[in-house]
């Protein structure tokens, strides 16, 4: 990538709340909000991609047209479309691309649009969000290196804006104290620092159960492990000493809440399959007409060649660029921000 060529904005101060409205998105786009935003996305993504180069990962163009095997957790938040008569999905992600690849090239990483039909245009959520995407052969200990690593990368290339952001008014101290270690706490853990808030074991976690973990805990980058079994994806590897919880991990950022989602993934056959068929997101899909025969090429590559232990996790570009930024809305983090409200 080459590098991304800065020169100062003109003017002092600039309001970044202009950018939260979707309404005439094009009439922004000669501002210096708009400008910043641009030169964000591109820093974080030159950031990535610099550190996963540098460690080895192999970056993989992965599908945007797919079978369920392009789904997160929730299926009913698919874009459904017809591919020459088959049914098919606009992806949420390319992990099982990835995973695939990963028994075979040890490293690899993508960056994809992922698609959500998110019910309501509100300040968190996004129809089509950049996904930064890794896979590799190894642990959660050393998927939680990585973690911190990219998002300390991304976040120092960022940090060449440093003189548009103090024009802007970010605060850019706390950027720099965005190192490892980051703040790590179990999910179980974290039940009970928020159990004046109702929250009970078992229970997902909200947006404001994850702000409130991290303004409790300094207000710096959290790293929440080991999540209930149940409200978490089919493929998620369940913990050897205690199987109700799986090995995975989520990262919280100050402005954002949760930024990255990852874990350690299932890679034993037989247990892969019976997972699966056990899943809420398998009975969705059945109930849209889809069946377990949408992950037959998935499958079949364990079953084929047998598997690994390997790990891998998703950054949410915007969510990243919230944090960087210190915005309250993500509508604020892209230049063609796009929610039910907003078609360019």
């Amino acid at each position: 990538m080459e590098a991304v060529q800065i020169s100062p904005t003109s003017g002092k101060g600039l309001n970044l709340e202009i950018l939260f409205s979707t309404a005439e998105r094009w009439k922004l786009l000669p501002t210096p909000e708009m400008r910043l935003v641009a030169l964000t996305e591109a820093m974080l993504l030159k950031g990535a991609r610099d550190y996963l180069m540098e460690n080895g990962f192999i970056e993989i163009v992965a599908p945007h047209i797919t079978k369920a095997t392009g789904a997160c957790e929730n299926i009913a938040t698919m874009f459904e479309l017809s591919y020459f008569g088959q049914r098919a999905y606009l992806s949420q992600t390319g992990q099982l691309y990835l995973e695939a690849m990963a028994m075979f090239l040890g490293k690899v990483w993508t960056v994809i649009q992922s698609f959500r039909a998110e019910p309501v245009a509100d300040d968190r959520h996004l129809a089509e969000f950049t996904l930064i995407e890794l896979e590799f052969l190894g642990g959660l200990e050393e998927l939680l290196s990585h973690i911190e690593g990219i998002i300390t990368r991304m976040v120092r290339e960022a940090l060449k804006l440093e003189d548009e952001y103090r024009r802007a008014g970010v605060d850019v101290g706390r950027l720099y104290e965005v190192k490892p270690p980051f703040e790590r706490i179990t999910y179980t853990e974290a039940v009970e620092l928020l159990s004046d808030m109702g929250v009970r074991w078992g229970d997902d976690l909200k947006s404001v159960h994850e702000k409130a973990i991290v303004e409790r805990l300094g207000g710096r980058p959290v790293l929440v492990t080991h999540y209930p079994k149940e409200i978490k994806f089919f493929n998620m590897r369940e913990n050897d000493e205690n199987p109700e919880i799986v090995n995975s991990v989520d990262l919280l950022l100050p402005f954002s809440g949760e930024a990255v989602g990852g874990a350690e993934r299932e890679y034993r056959y037989e247990r892969l399959l019976k997972r699966l068929l056990e899943s809420q997101m398998l009975k969705m899909l059945i109930e849209r007409g889809g069946s377990v025969e949408d992950f037959d090429w998935y499958l079949n590559i364990y079953k084929t060649f047998g598997g690994r232990l390997h790990s891998g996790c998703g950054i949410g570009l915007n969510r990243v660029t919230q944090f960087v930024l210190g915005l309250s809305d993500i509508r604020g983090t892209t230049i063609f921000p796009l929610n039910r409200e907003s078609l360019m």
